[in-house]
């Protein structure tokens, strides 16, 4: 349940995703507390679409976040947010936390695409994202993180992305930045001075039978085969803009 206590905001949003039987994707559980409203809207062919709108600033210190999403078999869903997240400081001190859980089933398909996220100067927040594939299906997941606003240090921000498929990993990555993280987050073998960073991961299984090669794609980005059906594209860039033309790039190419 969401609420406000003393240690800061408690609020869960769940998205499940259900084939209807017609050829589209119905949205049984469509569910948000406090700040996380997560609401539907016009779809392509089978797909169905929702969209993220957050009620109110944060995560601030000491809040708690989670969104769930889970799209069953021959259910095609894609999930957007309506705005940039600000990890702001807040009244109470504390690290503030955003735990994403997305699960696919066989033959089902997710498109996880939010918006940016920007460690303001002060924040602290600790973000995990776990994926869990079945072996048929389909998944793309963009990630970007831009530190600090415009003419401002960054916040503290760690971020963990975990895939899993078919029971096994593969992907399963850590990454600090600013204030307190491990020395050597921002020289030339992590971020290099730049100011924005994001990956996508991308699961299809044709992977296995046409495997993608790895390569640069452009300065500042590369993209990696893992193990089994799966990419992975890591990037950095200037900012959050020119981070996007990158991904969107690497996204195309994969297409």
């Amino acid at each position: 349940m969401d609420g406000v206590t003393a240690t800061g905001v408690r609020a869960t949003a769940r998205i499940v995703a259900r084939a209807d039987g017609r050829g589209g994707t119905a949205l049984p559980v469509l569910a948000g507390e406090g700040p996380l409203a997560p609401r539907r809207t016009r779809g392509s062919g089978s797909q169905a679409r929702v969209v993220l709108v957050g009620a109110m600033s944060g995560p601030l210190g000491g809040d708690r976040f989670a969104v769930e999403a889970e799209v069953g078999t021959g259910a095609r869903l894609r999930v957007g947010s309506a705005a940039a997240t600000i990890a702001l400081p807040g009244q109470t001190k504390g690290e503030s936390r955003y735990d994403v859980r997305l699960t696919v089933a066989d033959g089902g398909e997710l498109h996880w695409l939010p918006e940016q996220l920007i460690s303001a100067r002060g924040s602290d927040l600790y973000v995990t994202t776990r994926v869990e594939l079945a072996r048929g299906a389909r998944f793309v997941l963009r990630e970007e993180q831009v530190l600090g606003r415009a003419g401002e240090e960054p916040g503290r921000l760690t971020s963990r992305l975990t895939v899993r498929v078919a029971g096994r990993p593969v992907l399963d990555q850590e990454l600090a930045c600013g204030p307190g993280a491990p020395a050597g987050w921002d020289g030339a073998a992590v971020l290099g001075g730049h100011r924005a960073v994001g990956q996508l991961v991308v699961v299809r299984p044709e992977f296995v039978r046409d495997p993608v090669a790895a390569r640069m794609l452009g300065e500042g980005a590369a993209l990696m085969p893992l193990a089994g059906p799966a990419v992975l594209v890591s990037a950095v860039a200037a900012d959050g803009l020119r981070l996007r033309r990158v991904l969107d790039e690497a996204l195309a190419v994969l297409a």
